[in-house]
C-alpha cells in the first residue's frame, strides 16, 4: 500500500496521441510533483472510441514507458480518460428513508441514495462514470451540500449522472490492459481537463471547459461549484488538417505543418508563406489557408454553441469559456471564440502541481495532468469539485505482468 500511495498517474488516451503524466505525491502536503511525462502517436481509434485494441495499447505502452524512465517509477495502475460522443450527462433525483429521527446521515446512506437515484434511469447498456450531487434535502431542508452528520428521517438528492456506452468502456479497459496497466478509474476527458485548469471561483460563477482535441471536442459546463453538463462533438483538429490537405492540394503531413505554423482563426492581410518538408519547399497564400480554417472552425463552434444551448448556458457564463486541447494553440482562436460564442475566452493553463517538465503547461496536456490530479485524490475520496471517482464496471481485468519487464518496455526493439 505504501508503494501505491507514493505516485499518481494520468493517461489521456486521445484519438491521435496518448499522453501520460506521473506525479510523486508529497506525504506531508498531498501535493503531487510531476516527475515523468510521455507521449506517443496513437492509432486504432476513431472520434474518441477504440476500434482496434492493438494500436492504442501500443501507444499507451510507449507513452507510459517514456514517463516511467523519466520518473523511475514502475507503473501498474493509472486513472485513464474516455472520450467520444457516446458520453452523456443526465439529471436525476431520488429519495430514501434513513431511520429514526435521531439517525445521523453517514456515507452508507449517501451510497444508497445514489443507487436509488440511478436505478432504472440509466439504460442497461450504459455504465456510470460519475455521480455529481448538486443538492440534498433532509426532512424538507433544501440546498444541503453535505448532509453527513446531520440527523433526519427522509433524505432526497438532486444529481447529475455522467455515463458512457458499456462496449466503448470495456474496449478502452481492455486496450489499457494490453499495456499491463490496471485502470484505477476512468474519467471523461473534458472533466479531467477541467480539473487541471479551472479554479473554484470560475466554477462557482459559471464556466465552460472546451477541450478541442484531434478528433473530438469535449464540453463541460460548471456552475455553483458543480458540473452541470457534459457533451462531446465528433470534430477536432484533424478535420482542419484534412480540409487543408484537400483545399491546398497537398499531403496531410504538410497540411499539419501549415496548420501549426501559418493557420489563423481570424482574418488577416493576404501574403505568401513558405515551409519546408522532406527537403521540398511549399508556398501557399494565407487567404486560402484562412478560408479553409474558418469554414471548419465555424462548424466546430456551431457544435459547441449547440451543446451550450442544451445545457441552457449559451451566452450566460460569467467566467466564459476556457480552451484546452492541442487545437487551442491555433493562432487567434481565443478571439474567434469570444466573437462566435459571445463570451469571455482564454486558453487554460494547468495548476495544482509542483515540478517543471517540458510542454506540461501546454493545453494539449491539460487532460493528462487533470487525470493525474484526480488519481492523487484516491479512488474512494470525494474530490474538491464535488466529483466522485468512476464506478468501474464489472470487467475481469488480467493481472499486470512482471514489473521489471514493464519498466524496460521502452527499450524493446
Amino acid at each position: 500500500m505504501q508503494e501505491v500511495s507514493r505516485y499518481a498517474v494520468g493517461i489521456d488516451v486521445g484519438t491521435t496521441t496518448v499522453r501520460a503524466v506521473v506525479g510523486h505525491i508529497d506525504a506531508s502536503t498531498g501535493t503531487p510533483t510531476i516527475v515523468g511525462v510521455g507521449q506517443a502517436p496513437n492509432s486504432g481509434m476513431r472520434k474518441g472510441t477504440v476500434v482496434n485494441l492493438t494500436g492504442p495499447g501500443k501507444a499507451i505502452d510507449e507513452a507510459l514507458g517514456e514517463a516511467e524512465r523519466m520518473s523511475g517509477y514502475q507503473v501498474d495502475r493509472a486513472t485513464v480518460s474516455i472520450n467520444g460522443s457516446h458520453i452523456l450527462s443526465t439529471r436525476t433525483d431520488g429519495m430514501i428513508a434513513v431511520g429514526a429521527p435521531d439517525h445521523e446521515i453517514n456515507h452508507d446512506d449517501l451510497a444508497r441514495i445514489e443507487e436509488v437515484a440511478t436505478l432504472g434511469k440509466i439504460p442497461a447498456n450504459r455504465e456510470i462514470l460519475d455521480i455529481v450531487p448538486h443538492a440534498y434535502r433532509l426532512d424538507g431542508q433544501d440546498n444541503i451540500k453535505d448532509p453527513v452528520g446531520m440527523t433526519g428521517t427522509r433524505l432526497e438528492i438532486d444529481a447529475l449522472v455522467v455515463s458512457a456506452l458499456t462496449p466503448h468502456l470495456v474496449n478502452l479497459q481492455r486496450t489499457v490492459e494490453t499495456a499491463q496497466v490496471a485502470p484505477h478509474s476512468i474519467v471523461a476527458s473534458g472533466i479531467a481537463a477541467a480539473r487541471a485548469v479551472l479554479g473554484e471561483q470560475q466554477m462557482e460563477n459559471g464556466v465552460a471547459l472546451v477541450d478541442i482535441g484531434g478528433a473530438t471536442t469535449s464540453i463541460a459546463v460548471y456552475e455553483e461549484g458543480d458540473l452541470q453538463y457534459v457533451g462531446v462533438i465528433p470534430l477536432g483538429g484533424v478535420n482542419i488538417t484534412n480540409d487543408l490537405a484537400i483545399g491546398l492540394k497537398t499531403d496531410p503531413e504538410v497540411a499539419e505543418k501549415v496548420k501549426l505554423t501559418h493557420a489563423s482563426a481570424v482574418d488577416r492581410a493576404n501574403q505568401q508563406v513558405t515551409l519546408k518538408h522532406a527537403n521540398e519547399s511549399y508556398t501557399f497564400d494565407t487567404q486560402d489557408i484562412d478560408e479553409i480554417v474558418e469554414a471548419r472552425l465555424e462548424e466546430i463552434f456551431e457544435g459547441i454553441q449547440r451543446e451550450l444551448k442544451k445545457a441552457g448556458r449559451a451566452g450566460k457564463l460569467p467566467s466564459g469559456v476556457v480552451l484546452t486541447g492541442g487545437t487551442a494553440q491555433l493562432k487567434g482562436l481565443v478571439d474567434y471564440a469570444k466573437n462566435y460564442l459571445g463570451l469571455a475566452a482564454r486558453v487554460g493553463k494547468a495548476s495544482g502541481y509542483g515540478g517543471v517538465a517540458d510542454n506540461i503547461d501546454q493545453p494539449q496536456f491539460a487532460a493528462a495532468v487533470g487525470l493525474m490530479l484526480i488519481d492523487t485524490a484516491g479512488s474512494q475520496r470525494v474530490l474538491d469539485n464535488g466529483h466522485k471517482k468512476t464506478k468501474m464496471p464489472n470487467v475481469n481485468l488480467k493481472k499486470a505482468g512482471s514489473r521489471l519487464t514493464k519498466f524496460f518496455r521502452g527499450f524493446k526493439a
